[in-house]
C-alpha cells in the first residue's frame, strides 16, 4: 500500500528548495537521504516553522533554554540541519499491522519504507493503511479459505463455509474440533481487511454461536 513515487530532500537542501518541494507535492514532510539513497532523518513543517516564528522575536532566556532545540532550527538553512534524526522506517515485507503499531507507539502519520540497506523504497502513510479495508469481499474469502479454514477445519471431518459482507467475515458449518474456534478467530482477525469475524458452528459439543462467539473473543 505505500507509495513509491516519494518526493525528497537531500542532505545539503536549502531551506527555500524544501519549502518548494513540498508546496509543489502537496506534501507536510520529505525524507532525507544520503548520497547512497539511504534515509537519515525526515524534515517536515514542524522543523520548519520555527525560523518563521523566531524571524522578528528575541525570546528570552527561559524561552532560549525551555525551547532550544526549535531556536536551532530557527537558524538552520539546510536538510541536514533541519531533519529530525534518527528517523523510524519500516520494510517493504512488514504487515501493515507493524507499521500501524509503530505509527501508534511514536504517534506519527507516515514511515518511510527502506530496504535491506536502509535504502529508500517509498512513503506509507496512515491514510495508506486504511486502504486494506477496501479489499474485495471475495478476495478476502477466499484467502480466509486457503489460509485458515484448509489448515484448521479440513473436510471430510468438517464442513465450514465462509461468507463475507463488507469485510465482516463468519464461519458457517459443522467442526470436529471446537476448541479451535479462538485460534481461527485470531487467524482471521489477521487477514488484511477483515473488520469483525463472528461463527455459525456447529460441533461434536454442540458447540453453539453465542459459546463461539464468546470464545472468539478470548
Amino acid at each position: 500500500v505505500m507509495t513509491g513515487d516519494v518526493a525528497v530532500a537531500e542532505s545539503d537542501a536549502a531551506f527555500k528548495d524544501i519549502v518548494r518541494t513540498m508546496q509543489e507535492r502537496r506534501v507536510r514532510a520529505l525524507p532525507v537521504v544520503d548520497d547512497a539513497g539511504q534515509v537519515v532523518g525526515v524534515v517536515s513543517e514542524a522543523d520548519l516553522l520555527p525560523k518563521e516564528e523566531f524571524r522578528d522575536s528575541d525570546p528570552d532566556r527561559y524561552t532560549q533554554l525551555r525551547r532550544l532545540a526549535d531556536l536551532a532550527k530557527a537558524g538552520a538553512v539546510t536538510a541536514e540541519e533541519l531533519m529530525t534524526s534518527p528517523v523510524l522506517t519500516t520494510r517493504r515485507d512488514d504487515t501493515l499491522a507493524q507499521a500501524a503499531r509503530t505509527m501508534a507507539h511514536a504517534r506519527v502519520k507516515r514511515l518511510p519504507v527502506v530496504d535491506e540497506q536502509g535504502v529508500l523504497e517509498g512513503v506509507v502513510s496512515r491514510s495508506d493503511l486504511l486502504k486494506v479495508f477496501l479489499r474485495d469481499d471475495e478476495e478476502i474469502a477466499e484467502e480466509v479459505r486457503r489460509e485458515v479454514v484448509s489448515y484448521l477445519f479440513p473436510t471430510p471431518s468438517s464442513t465450514v463455509r465462509v461468507e463475507v459482507h463488507d469485510g465482516a467475515v463468519t464461519l458457517v458449518g459443522r467442526i470436529r474440533d471446537a476448541s479451535l474456534v479462538p485460534v481461527a478467530a485470531r487467524l482471521v482477525r489477521a487477514v488484511e481487511g477483515v473488520v469483525n469475524v463472528d461463527f455459525e458452528l456447529e460441533g461434536r459439543e454442540d458447540t453453539t454461536h453465542s459459546a463461539d462467539s464468546k470464545a472468539a473473543q478470548s
